[in-house]
């Protein structure tokens, strides 16, 4: 009797997913784009070119009537490489109002990936609970973008620290995964889609397809035994999930997804 119940329980979880796969869709924003030092990003000298292009993304996923937005991209005009289109208005342009956005997920608490999040006022934040820490603590974590969670912190907006997976619509369809390395609480997005099979967001765990195929690690970062951790991580959930890698900085992978405002099924 137990192991009957257990199976009903798999097979209903896998009729569940794949329910929610039929109405779930993924698109890109462009949030930004601009060039980059790669010697930045290897500890091991890997690199002997100065410059290389850099894009800066942020992603829409729809699950039936729900909405959540995947990192948010620079603050408009507050350095060159950020966009002139606010966030806000991209949504628009998809019907979406940023008021009905129900969570914002960030891979991490860098400026590139949280300046925009002030619109998103009604939904509950999705961070890593070593990322909020460091947001929150006094001082700051060198590196945090304190001054883009202010409206968060000062209106005591929703907030859900991570300090495992999250699977965000209870169904396994789309799933926050920790990455630490980059940052103490950096995570990644696995968004399983009914067409295109399961996508996996990079966010900052690699930057650039050099960095992922090699292992490299940037010597800015939080933990490096971690960051190669999540590295391999990423590679296993590639390998056995036959996913779609999207390094969310590497211009390359643009191309992966449909172009804005279409998404992919």
């Amino acid at each position: 009797m137990a192991s009957r119940f257990w199976l009903a329980l798999q097979v209903g979880a896998l009729f569940s997913l794949s329910a929610a796969a039929q109405d779930l869709t993924l698109t890109r924003l462009d949030c930004g784009s601009g060039s980059n030092d790669p010697r930045r990003f290897s500890d091991t000298y890997a690199y002997t070119e100065t410059t290389k292009p850099f894009t800066f993304s942020c992603y829409v996923i729809r699950h039936g009537n729900d909405v959540m937005v995947w990192d948010t991209g620079y603050l408009p005009g507050s350095v060159p490489n950020a966009t002139n289109k606010p966030l806000a208005d991209l949504l628009r342009q998809i019907k979406v109002e940023p008021g009905e956005v129900k969570y914002v997920g960030i891979s991490h608490y860098h400026a590139d990936h949280t300046g925009q999040l002030a619109p998103l006022r009604n939904a509950t934040l999705l961070i890593g609970k070593g990322d909020w820490e460091g947001v929150t603590a006094t001082p700051p974590m060198s590196g945090a973008n304190v001054k883009g969670f202010a409206e968060w912190i000062a209106e005591k907006r929703k907030v859900e620290t991570l300090s495992a997976d999250k699977d965000v619509f209870g169904d396994g369809s789309v799933m926050i995964l920790r990455a630490p390395g980059h940052t103490p609480g950096h995570s990644m997005l696995l968004v399983r889609l009914k067409e295109m099979g399961p996508v996996l967001l990079s966010g900052d765990a690699v930057h650039f397809h050099e960095n992922y195929e090699h292992d490299g690690v940037p010597g800015f970062n939080d933990d490096r035994a971690q960051t190669l951790a999540s590295i391999q991580r990423m590679k296993e959930i590639e390998k056995n999930l036959k996913a779609t890698v999207i390094i969310q900085h590497d211009p390359r992978d643009i191309g992966k997804l449909p172009a804005f405002p279409n998404a992919a099924k």
